[in-house]
């Protein structure tokens, strides 16, 4: 008997992306898009018996940087073992292209600082077989992935490439500096770039600890690069800044908008310096919108937090002058010089002089991390203070007990962003807001310090499911978010939606079974470098351009994903079953 399509999906409750209530339903799938959601009657090739699970589109994340791992990897995890089925890179004006042949080491070493990931890492992985933008673009057309991936035009690439050592020192840009900007940023648009990406914050610098090239650059020159992509009639803008002055700044990015009509995101976080100043750029930002400017705010599902232990970039005791004698050794001969009791005690009798960053040393800020469910609204009974108070030992014993657990493994969390009142309530009020979309997941980057790219977990289990220290969020609410909203965002209006006509992009996922796993480290980058890599279980299928990418969190070896080249329009429905 014919079987009249190629995967069919029996008897989940589907929740289509758009916001409405789930119903039990069939999808139909065929050359790789959507042909039908109902009661499907004829057969598929391959079916799956999704009966008391829920079916998604696949998860769209805005806010990734994977500009590296995709050039020797074609699997882009961990966001592919999160349900996500796009991904879009090239944030926060980092990147690797365009670039000159004696510029490769400058720009290895702002990610390197800025996305920490490890210089041996990217000297080997890199093949630099591109100079300029759309080289790079066919460079990555000639893989093959586990997701689709789309990529931005990166600031800071760009201003090197045409300004050279005057970019680096953030020299202002001249009129023909801008103007050359301008012309590479339409040609990028019209290759295939989804965007451009800036950063106007201190927290991104070079390995050296130099700051951005993109730091100080001046609106003439941001609106310059802006008009760059209106005359290719298509990119998004996406900004990350310290908003020191948010009525200022935020006037800046609406003028930005204003004079090149196109749809512009920045990052928006709770931070310690001015814990309302997220407020004030949420009311700029219904503004602007109101007056018809199509901008958006991006936020994490959680606290942006660090990570901390002996096998990762730094821990608590990184700059004591007695862990500095062990510190080059092998993991497994520091935890046995970490338990020596006389040790211990030459260590803890010489902290130092300054700390240095002092959130390392936060003991009222730094939390015990579970080894098994990891807490990402903790209250303060699990601080290394509380605990140390609680059991009568001193607070730097209690760290270090932690992070010599399972075998030297253990970590501690620090929250520095979004978690200034101690719970996830800023959060909830940024990432309900009309005008945001969540991102800055950062997945690919901050490989020894953050694991974010775990972000569209956390967002189904904590925010719809598990959260108890304040109010959820409706669970067709966080889908259609990362879904059909951040899709939108970027300008791709083929998926984030489960109707006919639409990318067969799918999450087939057991609710009441899915869990967020601990971050784990492996050592699978290039010149065998460390990442922090952490996984899920009840993703029971992911399948991207209708071929199923992932079973129960394990690759099929499926790799449909491609390189997208620009926007995608909205499809034309086909009749329903």
């Amino acid at each position: 008997m014919e079987r009249a399509y190629d995967l069919v999906i029996r008897g989940g409750e589907v929740l289509d992306g758009q916001g409405g209530a789930g119903r039990e339903a069939d999808v139909a799938v065929k050359d790789g898009r959507i042909v039908a959601v109902g009661k499907i009657t004829a057969s598929g090739i391959e079916e799956i018996d999704a009966r008391g699970q829920i079916v998604t589109p696949g998860f769209v994340d805005i806010h990734t940087h994977y500009d590296g791992q995709a050039t020797w990897d074609g699997r882009m995890q961990p966001s592919s073992w999160h349900g996500v089925t796009t991904v879009v890179m090239g944030n926060c004006g980092v990147g690797f292209a365009p670039c000159k042949t004696g510029d490769h080491e400058r720009l290895i070493k702002l990610m390197e600082g800025v996305e920490d990931i490890p210089f041996p890492v990217l000297v080997e992985g890199l093949p630099w077989n591109w100079e300029s933008y759309p080289d790079y673009l066919d460079a990555l057309s000639a893989r093959s992935f586990d997701v689709d991936i789309g990529s931005q035009l990166p600031h800071a690439a760009l201003r090197v490439f045409v300004m050279g050592q005057r970019g680096v020192d953030r020299e202002p840009a001249t009129a023909a500096d801008i103007a050359a900007m301008a012309a590479l940023a339409e040609k990028a648009a019209s290759a295939g770039a989804l965007g451009f990406s800036t950063s106007r914050t201190l927290n991104h610098r070079t390995s050296d600890g130099h700051p951005t090239p993109t730091l100080t650059a001046g609106e003439d020159e941001l609106t310059g690069i802006a008009l760059g992509l209106a005359a290719a009639g298509k990119g998004v803008v996406q900004v990350v800044s310290d908003f020191a002055d948010p009525k200022a700044e935020f006037a800046m990015l609406r003028r930005i908008a204003e004079r090149s009509g196109r749809p512009l995101s920045f990052t928006l976080a709770q931070g310690g310096h001015n814990p309302k100043g997220y407020q004030v750029l949420l009311h700029a930002l219904e503004d602007a919108v109101a007056a018809g400017l199509p901008m958006r705010a991006q936020v994490a599902a959680r606290p942006v937090g660090v990570l901390l232990g002996l096998e990762l970039t730094v821990n608590p005791f990184s700059r004591w002058p007695v862990y500095r004698e062990i510190a080059a050794q092998p993991l497994a001969e520091r935890v046995a010089a970490l338990r020596d009791p006389h040790f211990r005690e030459r260590l803890f009798a010489a902290p130092p002089e300054e700390s240095g960053r002092p959130m390392f040393s936060a003991w009222n800020r730094m939390h015990l991390l579970a080894a098994d469910r990891p807490d990402y609204e903790p209250g303060t009974e699990s601080t290394v203070a509380a605990v140390a108070n609680a059991r009568g030992a001193r607070p730097e014993a209690v760290a270090l007990d932690h992070m010599l657990s399972h075998e030297g493994r253990g970590m501690l969390y620090v929250p520095f962003l979004n978690y200034v009142e101690g719970s996830l309530d800023a959060v909830r009020e940024m990432i309900v807001h009309k005008d945001s979309v969540p991102g800055l997941s950062d997945g690919g980057a901050h490989v020894g310090m953050i694991c974010d790219g775990s972000f569209p977990t956390t967002m189904l289990t904590h925010w719809t499911r598990d959260r108890t220290r304040g109010p959820r969020i409706p669970l067709a609410d966080v889908i259609r978010m990362q879904t059909r909203d951040t899709a939108r965002t970027v300008g791709l209006h083929d998926r984030g939606v489960l109707g006919p006509g639409y990318r067969a992009d799918i999450n087939v996922i057991d609710y009441e079974r899915l869990a967020l796993h601990a971050p784990k480290v492996a050592y699978d980058l290039p010149a065998g470098g460390r990442r922090l890599i952490q996984r899920a279980s009840g993703y029971s299928a992911t399948i991207v351009a209708g071929q199923i990418t992932y079973r129960d969190g394990d690759p099929t070896g499926a790799l449909p994903g491609r390189l997208l080249r620009g926007g995608t329009h909205a499809p034309v429905a086909m009749a329903a079953e």
